[in-house]
């Protein structure tokens, strides 16, 4: 497989730019790998689809707010990982800018640039904490085109999360309305989505591809619902990323634990812990879109995008759904 192969044009109008009125207003395509068959529906048919044993797993990682502006609005910086409350490692713009010894005021916090990384990440101590509330954004996503708004801090987060350290929200959950959670019964994984999850893969050759990494925790509850269960949904693929690399661990049953996980999955795969994806429409020539097509296989995935496009669903982060079993 070459990245060319999960290539497609999407109109620009079709990208959902914000989220629908209501979360269970979302579009949701049915789709039935043994058959092919595709059909379509909303959101709000998924508890009716659920079957006995049936276990929904979903990833309750809570996104922060990760972008700051300087108190002159000349310098941006996006906080990839917090090493502590003082030190971050960021991206910042303009980079020519923010050279060793460099200082960034956000508020009433002064932070100074002590190393520039390897990626060009620069390492900057504050020298007291930031109110991220106050003076944090949201990081969405380049294709929304915008900046975030007072609306974002509630809808561009699940109902469930609780775990904070994502930049993106693992966007399948953003559907689900606490009673639907009443209605299905589920289980929570974390992986905390990174940056990387919007890079387009930059190579045509898939193997030599990096694969960003992201950390994850499975706990001992959730693996033994799982390993109970008759067949596990995944909502979304940051929940498949975790469920795999877990069970492909020496080849032993699903085991809880904590790490990082840089797993890649494209055609041909054999899924070891899956049975079903609810997942939102992914971008051209991405890695989850790589998954999917792993899942449902190539072909299929392309006839449902060719629908999807004709039968003008949203597509992306704040877009519609599909669900494949």
């Amino acid at each position: 497989m070459n990245t060319s192969d999960f290539d497609y044009h999407l109109p620009s109008e079709l990208i959902a730019a914000r989220p629908p009125e209501r979360r269970e207003d979302a579009r949701m395509m049915r789709i039935d790998r043994a058959t092919g068959c595709i059909e379509h529906g909303s959101i709000r048919d998924f508890p009716g689809l659920l079957r006995d044993g049936d276990l929904a797993v979903m990833n309750d990682t809570r996104v922060r707010p990760a972008r700051f502006y300087s108190n002159d609005h000349r310098l941006e910086i996006l906080c990839l990982d917090r090493r502590s409350p003082l030190e971050w490692v960021c991206l910042v713009k303009p980079g020519k800018r923010m050279k060793i010894g460099r200082q960034i005021e956000i508020g009433d916090a002064t932070g100074t640039v002590t190393e520039i990384l390897e990626q060009g990440e620069r390492l900057i101590v504050f020298d007291r904490e930031i109110d991220s509330q106050e003076h944090g954004h949201l990081a969405l996503p380049p294709y929304m085109n915008r900046e975030d708004e007072a609306l974002d801090r509630e809808r561009y987060q699940t109902v469930f999360a609780r775990e904070e350290g994502a930049i993106a929200a693992p966007t399948a959950g953003l559907h689900f309305t606490p009673e639907m959670l009443t209605q299905i019964p589920h289980a929570f994984v974390t992986l905390h989505v990174g940056l990387g999850t919007f890079q387009p893969v930059k190579v045509e050759d898939l193997t030599t591809h990096p694969m960003h990494r992201e950390t994850y925790a499975l706990s001992p509850e959730t693996a033994a619902a799982i390993r109970d269960a008759q067949r596990v949904i995944a909502i979304g693929t940051t929940v498949v990323r975790v469920l795999e690399h877990c069970a492909a661990q020496d080849g032993l049953p699903l085991q809880p634990g904590s790490g990082s996980t840089e797993i890649f999955i494209y055609p041909p795969y054999q899924f070891k812990s899956v049975g079903a994806l609810l997942t939102n429409f992914h971008l051209p020539r991405s890695t989850l879109l790589m998954l999917v097509a792993a899942f449902a296989g190539k072909e299929l995935m392309e006839e449902a995008y060719r629908s999807a496009i004709a039968e003008r669903y949203r597509f992306y982060s704040y877009g519609d759904c599909m669900f494949i079993q």
